[in-house]
């Protein structure tokens, strides 16, 4: 009973982190990993896409009644991340993502420290491409982060938060809205090849995906009405509990 109330109080909290500014992996695959410590990785990372992905879609229909979304961008990069995020975990069952998560706290230490100089970023929506250049760079940033969301995972949606706010000019709720349809095309991806390999726990997915709706209502509900403001200062609170939480998970892989 206490494995099950942990995870469904881990899922509800992913769920909630997750609608405003990503990063709800950093709470759900650590419990799932602490409760089920000799499964398979793969089929613990499929359980958690197949909740993840409900609560993400939860997410990114209120946002899109109450935010308007930038379609022409979010659109390509949701094709791409889609076909890349299949690849990304179908290689995930066949090659360990150790090189990845040693540089992920490198990469979010990175991510940290230019949001937290530049004070006026994600403050104001401008979009600063159109045309075949904003499909294009759309389509090279949903194909980089699908891969690595199929692959690995961690960090997803705050990394689509941060390239559509410094590429796209978007504000925090802007890119917090379209980073959800980005979100559920790399989940559905990667939920197939899960799911197709057997890679799910069925049962466990279900209860999860329950509670990360539960809590992606209330993580919605916030962000639309707090605003960019809001979801800035909780986008570096979650990126910075990530670079503590892989940095920690980096060393103690290495034996440090």
């Amino acid at each position: 009973m206490f494995d099950v109330v942990l995870l469904a109080s881990a899922a509800f909290l992913a769920g909630l982190v997750d609608a405003v500014v990503g990063g709800g992996g950093l709470i759900q695959i650590p419990a799932i990993f602490a409760v089920f410590p000799k499964e398979v990785p793969a089929t613990l990372l499929g359980t958690n896409k197949l909740a993840s992905m409900c609560g993400t879609s939860v997410a990114a229909v209120k946002y899109a009644r109450r935010v308007r979304v930038a379609w022409s961008t979010a659109a390509p990069a949701a094709v791409a991340a889609f076909a890349l995020a299949f690849v990304g975990a179908w290689t995930v069952t066949r090659v360990p993502g150790d090189f990845v998560r040693s540089l992920l706290p490198l990469i979010l230490l990175a991510v940290a420290i230019y949001t937290f100089k530049k004070k006026d970023f994600g403050s104001v929506h401008a979009p600063v491409h159109s045309g075949m250049t904003e499909r294009l760079l759309a389509t090279g940033v949903g194909a980089a982060i699908g891969f690595y969301d199929g692959f690995f995972g961690p960090g997803t949606g705050s990394f689509l938060i941060f390239m559509f706010v410094r590429f796209f000019g978007f504000d925090f709720l802007g890119a917090s809205a379209a980073a959800k349809i980005v979100n559920v095309a790399c989940n559905v991806s990667a939920l197939i090849w899960f799911g197709y390999s057997g890679h799910l726990i069925w049962k466990l997915a279900a209860l999860m995906a329950v509670c990360q709706i539960g809590g992606s209502l209330i993580g919605t509900r916030l962000a639309l009405k707090h605003g960019s403001g809001f979801v800035r200062k909780l986008f570096l609170v979650v990126v910075s509990l990530l670079i503590v939480k892989t940095a920690y998970d980096s060393f103690m892989k290495l034996g440090w």
